[in-house]
């Protein structure tokens, strides 16, 4: 059993979007059950768990309404491996593009810096004292005999007795060292180490172009292992050093078999593949006798119909196995349907949940409301050089509705439109900042600077149709 603790309900994963996310309730509703049913599945103690299969989602809506976002978040409330991919940068078996299966690699590949992340972290104490050790051996060898030479550093005096033997000697001054390096003191002191670097570097294409990217790097990857690792001398402040040798002596002691055989577990149990503009792949009004560039639309769907089926993938980490894995598609639809895929694939994705375009009110609080709103990081950036940025009630909806005028008018870019309109209201500032505007000074965002900047976005409509 699976312990409650670290998963949310569905209330809570709901909970949890709304501080990034505005409107989008059903879409929300939906991912927060996908969610909460894998933590139920695990939970099944009958044999029948093995057959319980992942509902994927099919994501209909406009670009900018929060279709990547909430699967983005999704996967980052479940501590779950996440890949975004574009349906359209794959192509059919025997044309130049990426195979289909990249997407399940590159899952992995993510499980696998999730996991020796964390176990990384697990060792973080261990591997701080191994490189402690290796700084003390650096500043202040070690006396091996009872008569050796004394370090060339001089203990501060304090009011301990008088050491009897240059080793106690020796040792008094290492741990007095050791507590000088934990707390800092001699960040800014240059030390000489030792960093092992990869043998090898970067091999050239083999056989004329005849391997893929990824065959490529793994083929790399495993050379480079095989081949001995050089050691190389650096001077380097101790900081830097601290920096450098923590990542090395950490993964010294992680079983690397161990964290690949948890990470496609992992990747297998909680996974999350976003396949963005599905709507690419399928038919549309080219259906029924379409040549060129649509020649392999249908292909590509065959080609993801397995993995998202379930099916077992060679990675350079091992077999994973695709069955629960779960997968979001997503895409606009505005020349195709969703009907127009095939009906194999229409099958694999029973969830449909249609976003609504965003009202005026949607922006406002897009605005106001997500803990990474748009007019935060702007007042972030100007704290920066500690010029304080408001913004007034009236302002925020003349800005929100101005947004709304221009996606109306020209083209519906969703949320993205809060981009442009902010870029073109605080440029100037940004550009005077700290040139004519000094530190310490207050802006304050008003609806008619609003009106006077954002004008010419709106009267000007046929300059606006090439506005982002």
């Amino acid at each position: 059993m699976l312990d409650n603790k670290n998963y949310l309900t569905p209330k809570e994963i709901v909970a949890e979007l709304d501080k990034y996310i505005i409107g989008q309730k059903d879409a929300k509703r939906n991912v927060a059950i996908a969610l909460r049913n894998r933590w139920r599945r695990m939970n099944v103690l009958s044999e029948i768990q093995g057959d319980i299969m992942p509902n994927n989602i099919l994501m209909i809506g406009a670009t900018g309404v929060g279709k990547t976002e909430i699967a983005r978040r999704l996967a980052k409330i479940a501590d779950a491996p996440f890949t975004k991919v574009e349906a359209s940068k794959f192509t059919e078996v025997g044309y130049v593009g990426r195979d289909v299966e990249s997407m399940v690699r590159d899952l992995v590949d993510q499980a696998v810096n999730l996991v020796k992340a964390k176990k990384q972290e697990d060792v973080k104490e261990k591997a701080q004292q191994v490189v402690e050790d290796i700084i003390l051996d650096i500043l202040i060898p070690p006396v091996k005999g009872k008569h050796s030479a004394s370090s060339g550093f001089v203990l501060e005096e304090d009011n301990d007795t008088v050491p009897d033997s240059d080793e106690e000697l020796n040792e008094r001054t290492r741990e007095r060292f050791r507590e000088k390096i934990r707390s800092g003191e001699l960040d800014e002191r240059k030390i000489e180490i030792n960093v092992k670097k990869a043998a090898g570097g970067n091999m050239g294409m083999v056989g004329g172009g005849m391997m893929d990217e990824v065959s490529m790097m793994n083929l790399q990857e495993m050379l480079s292992n095989m081949m001995p690792k050089k050691s190389k001398k650096r001077k380097v402040t101790i900081g830097e050093a601290k920096k450098l040798l923590i990542e090395e002596e950490a993964s010294k002691l992680i079983d690397m078999d161990e964290v690949k055989e948890e990470a496609i577990r992992k990747a297998e149990n909680t996974g999350i593949i976003f396949i963005d503009e599905i709507d690419k792949i399928a038919g549309g009004a080219s259906k029924g006798g379409g040549g060129g560039p649509d020649v392999s639309r249908e292909g590509v769907q065959r080609d993801l119909l397995p993995i998202v089926e379930g099916s077992a993938v060679s990675t350079k980490h091992g077999v994973i196995n695709t069955d629960h894995i779960l997968f979001i598609a997503a895409g606009a639809f505005h020349v195709s349907k969703p009907s127009d895929l095939i009906p194999e694939m229409q099958g694999r994705f029973p969830i449909r949940v249609e976003l609504e375009d965003l009202t005026k009110d949607d922006f406002y609080h897009i605005l106001k409301d997500p803990k990474n709103a748009l007019t935060k990081q702007y007042e972030a950036l100007f704290e920066s050089e500690e010029v304080k940025l408001t913004y007034q009630d009236e302002a925020l909806e003349e800005i929100a509705d101005m947004a709304f005028q221009i996606n109306s008018e020209v083209e519906n870019i969703g949320a993205r439109r809060l981009h442009t309109v902010m870029s073109q209201l605080l440029n100037d500032f940004l550009f005077d900042v700290p040139d004519v505007i000094g530190p310490n000074a207050q802006i304050v965002i008003t609806k008619d600077m609003v009106k006077e900047r954002l004008s010419k976005l709106i009267q000007n409509k046929d300059l606006s149709q090439y506005i982002l």
